[in-house]
């Protein structure tokens, strides 16, 4: 391993011996240029050249001639030197050891010397530096404006913290009714779900600085540095009486510890011992309150989220339709837009998170925006919708080959017609054969319905729509001429029925058992067994797609026909093939 200060002393050491180098050199030139023998200097005190005479106790002796020009000569030492010169008319000063020039010269190279030194200790200590703690707290330190009124949705959620801030706000209160606030809070779910957006909100109620950290801001590969953040950082908060600490994506130093003795793991446990340690120390009259985010509460370690250190574990979901509904609203008010069906579009967006949907918004602001359109319209959200989801249609597509686009037609309605029959609630939007900027020839998008639980027999209709594409390929240019257009398919499907028969228990290979709760020698001697049922499955449903749709066959054709003219069709499309 490299030493950690190679990079940081090139530039002070490249500095001082460039210094030392240039002092050297004028002193050399300053030798040679401006010195002359004693005899010369005799020479023009006689022909009364010399002005003045700087007399030390030094081995030279500084002379200034009459027409302005300085040298120096040797010091003779001799008693009677000043009245001899003064006799002759020169004016004798006494001179200082050392010229003004050197003086000035030392300083310029000690300067030098500081200014390295300043280097040093600021990549000693910077944010990207081995101990980067201050300049770190010091760019985190905020105070937020958001409130709980800027977050749509998460109602539960926002219920769920008004009693941390009214305890920041009023701490005398809860402290004649004995009550202790909880140290630590957790919030934990998907990603986008907006974990950061309450914290900050949390901060902004209460009027407190709020601390925003990554776990990763804590983890080096010097041991002791992330322990070192951690002590400074609840430092700095206790200077403010009041404040907020966030920790985003905990898990990174608070994953459960292991019996091993690794030297990797060294560091991450120690800057989770400090950081339970801290919470542990400071009193919750403080006003400091820890909260903390995370996609994997699973993971994280037991004495993390015992009670007394995280305390409240505050589940922050996906928002449904009326909370989606919310959020687009949130987003939209200050963008210029105009007869955007925001109802069908919190619809549309199922299991779209916070940041999604923001970002939906977005696209559809910036197509407005290329369109040189007065206002954000509903055609704006529609491309916007199918570039979150599928990507950019390609431009350009006249290297398609006609046989393709016949291929890739088929395998979408395949899809587009057996989630039409079977799972009729999930509405399919729009079917197209335009390739996409994400590498997909074609796509089909379905808006689900908003749910809590899958049953079963749901879960296996979803594995036959995905099947769908490749049956259809199967049935019309038989099993010799299917295509790699199903990959994605196939992954999905076999994650999904992996899924029901391993961890839903919706299988007999397991029967009620998680194969992620066994042990590994068992789990591993089990896979076969799941492998199999799972292969059997999928074979199973194929066959059963691939009924349906040869059941169907004269609808597949006039839906793939009219799709390889238009391109793209939609919902009302369906309808009118399949009423």
């Amino acid at each position: 391993m490299k030493r950690p200060f190679k990079n940081i002393l090139i530039i002070p050491v490249i500095t001082a011996v460039v210094s030392v180098g240039l002092l050297m050199v004028t002193e050399m030139n300053l030798t040679t240029k401006n010195t002359k023998l004693y005899s010369e200097f005799n020479e023009d005190l006689k022909n009364k050249n010399i002005s003045e005479v700087h007399l030390t106790k030094s081995d030279t002796i500084s002379v200034t001639l009459k027409d302005g020009t300085t040298y120096k000569t040797d010091n003779p030492e001799s008693p009677s030197l000043k009245a001899d010169l003064l006799k002759e008319g020169v004016t004798v000063s006494p001179g200082n050891s050392t010229s003004l020039g050197v003086i000035g010269r030392y300083m310029f190279f000690f300067s030098l010397l500081a200014i390295g030194g300043i280097l040093i200790k600021r990549s000693y200590t910077g944010t990207k530096g081995i101990i980067s703690v201050d300049s770190l707290e010091n760019s985190s330190a905020e105070n937020s404006h958001l409130t709980l009124n800027d977050i749509a949705g998460n109602e539960e959620a926002k219920e769920s913290v008004m009693d941390i801030i009214d305890f920041l706000k009023n701490p005398q209160k809860y402290r004649e009714y004995g009550a202790r606030m909880p140290k630590g809070i957790i919030l934990y779910g998907d990603p986008g779900t907006g974990k950061t957006l309450l914290a900050k909100a949390v901060a902004g109620e209460a009027g407190v600085p709020f601390y925003a950290m990554s776990g990763s801001d804590f983890i080096q590969v010097y041991v002791g540095v992330g322990a070192s953040r951690i002590r400074q950082l609840f430092k700095k908060a206790r200077s403010h009486g009041k404040a907020v600490i966030f920790i985003d994506e905990i898990d990174a130093i608070g994953k459960a510890r292991s019996n091993s003795a690794s030297g990797g793991s060294d560091e991450r446990d120690q800057t989770l011992n400090a950081l339970l340690t801290e919470m542990s120390g400071f009193n919750e009259t403080e006003g400091i309150i820890v909260m903390a985010a995370t996609n994997r509460l699973d993971i994280l370690d037991s004495a993390l989220l015992r009670p007394g250190r995280f305390d409240r574990h505050i589940e922050i979901t996906l928002p449904d339709i009326s909370a989606r509904e919310k959020i687009l609203n949130l987003h939209l008010q200050n963008k210029p837009h105009e007869n955007i069906k925001i109802k069908e579009w919190s619809q549309k967006t199922s299991y779209f998170s916070g940041a999604k949907l923001e970002h939906l918004v977005n696209e559809a602001a910036i197509l407005a925006c290329k369109d040189n359109s007065k206002d954000i319209l509903d055609i704006h959200m529609d491309k916007a919708y199918s570039i979150v989801l599928a990507g950019y249609d390609k431009m350009n597509r006249d290297y398609i080959k006609d046989s393709e686009k016949r291929i890739t037609g088929f395998h979408e309605i395949g899809h587009a017609l057996v989630s039409h029959l079977l799972l009729p609630m999930d509405k399919v939007s729009k079917v197209t054969i335009i390739p996409t900027t994400k590498g997909a020839g074609g796509y089909t998008l379905s808006i689900p319905e908003d749910s809590m639980y899958q049953n079963k027999d749901y879960l296996k209709k979803r594995i036959m729509v995905m099947l769908g594409g490749r049956a259809a390929e199967e049935i019309i240019f038989g099993p010799e001429k299917i295509t790699t257009g199903a990959l994605n398919d196939l992954k999905e499907s076999t994650s999904l029925s992996l899924r029901m028969v391993s961890q839903f228990g919706m299988g007999d290979s397991l029967g009620l058992l998680s194969i992620e709760s066994l042990p590994d020698k068992f789990s591993s001697s089990m896979s076969t067994e799941v492998i199999k049922e799972c292969k059997s499955l999928i074979e199973s449903l194929y066959e059963d797609t691939k009924k349906i749709l040869i059941d169907n066959i004269e609808i597949l054709n006039s839906l793939t026909e009219e799709l390889l003219e238009k391109e793209t069709l939609y919902y009302e499309d369906l309808l009118k093939h399949c009423s």
